[in-house]
């Protein structure tokens, strides 16, 4: 997928007819200073940090100025953050406005219904994980027709929207449906939508382009903005590799058991960090590769989950102990196995040689990998 920052969201919002803000983007202190300076981006306004993570607002990447300097000020306290462990580089300055009402509508895909779903709530500007059910909307899409009438006055009663901006909604939501179609977007976001006056505005925007159908989208290629730099050169090694927070890494194989892993790993009050699926690689260098690239982000412990099928527990186990060889002394970590499957008393055999012993049941292991990254024997 290809996550865009706000301000590439806005341009795309801006290019389809969406109500926005007057903003700009800065990307240095002085820069700040010139554009609320000389009348670009209306005083008082707002300065945002451009990351991909939530809860900006919280913590400090979110400021307001009154004056010219203030902007400055704000815009070389958020330049100078690194935030949820992403270095803020670029800023969106925008006008600020008299809100009467914040709401939440986005479109994006139900992967159950294998349809969109045209999400909408009265209770916008906070994360809709935290929103109650009742206070939430779901409405499915057929793709030919399109967004019809009656689903948008469904819309604007959840949203209890009148007059002005009722209307203001229904353009709004023809706007975004062609976007989201024309873009091959997974999700379109708009969290805020401020009713401002006797309209809306769009005062965030979240995009994310489905990135098979990159070919149509050139232009996207070279967006590195959701990749970590480690996360890049996986990609460019056509290694599926994704890094979050927590401090276990993960190898598996596979979206399904990946995921599976990932839970388990929570149940126990473990924080997964790096996961690499090795998807159906049937090449014990790929497994070496794939093994050193997670050893790079510095795990506490590294739990490998098997399942073999196309993928051969005696090769995951030949790449895994290879790389292991490579890894110097002191940067090495505790690593818990358990491999099922195709192949699994040769892959066995092989670890057991190398030192390393497979648990069998997935809770025994996710416990013992658990354990490990506490410090537990």
């Amino acid at each position: 997928m290809v996550k865009l920052a706000e301000w590439r969201g806005k341009d795309l919002f801006r290019k389809y007819g969406l109500p926005l803000p007057k903003g700009q983007v800065a990307r240095t202190p002085e820069e700040a200073e010139a554009l609320t300076r000389n009348g670009t981006v209306p005083l008082p306004c707002v300065i945002k940090a451009q990351v991909l993570s939530g809860g900006r607002g919280k913590g400090g990447a979110v400021k307001f100025a009154n004056t010219p300097d203030e902007a400055r000020v704000a815009a070389a306290a958020i330049l100078g953050l690194e935030f949820k462990g992403e270095k803020v580089r670029e800023l969106l300055l925008e006008e600020k406005l008299p809100i009467a009402k914040e709401l939440y509508l986005s479109l994006t895909l139900d992967r159950s219904l294998r349809l969109p779903i045209l999400i909408v709530s009265p209770q916008g500007g906070v994360e809709i994980e935290s929103v109650d059910d009742s206070a939430i909307d779901k409405i499915p899409v057929h793709p030919f027709p399109g967004l019809a009438s009656y689903e948008k006055r469904r819309a604007g009663q959840t949203l209890g929207l009148t007059g002005g901006p009722a209307k203001s909604l229904d353009r709004l939501l023809e706007s975004l449906w062609t976007l989201f179609q024309r873009e091959d977007a997974e999700l379109v976001e708009i969290n805020p939508l401020a009713v401002v006056g006797d309209g809306l505005v769009a005062l965030d925007a979240k995009v994310i382009i489905e990135d098979d159908a990159g070919f149509r989208h050139p232009e996207w290629d070279d967006i590195q903005d959701d990749r970590t730099p480690l996360e890049e050169v996986a990609r460019e090694k056509g290694i599926a590799f994704v890094q979050l927070d927590g401090n276990i890494g993960v190898i598996a194989n596979g979206a399904g058991l990946t995921m599976a892993t990932l839970d388990v790993l929570k149940e126990f009050g473990g924080e997964p960090g790096v996961f690499l699926d090795l998807g159906g690689t049937d090449d014990p260098k790929k497994v070496t590769e794939a093994f050193l690239l997670m050893a790079q982000a510095k795990p506490k412990a590294v739990f490998l989950n098997i399942f073999g099928g196309v993928t051969r527990c005696d090769t995951v186990a030949t790449g895994l102990v290879e790389a292991m060889k490579q890894v110097p002394t002191a940067e090495r970590f505790p690593l818990v196995a358990r491999i099922r499957g195709n192949n699994e008393k040769e892959g066995v055999e092989i670890l057991r040689a190398a030192g390393i012993t497979s648990i069998p049941t997935l809770r025994e292991s996710a416990q013992a990998v658990v354990a490990a990254a506490g410090g537990k024997a």
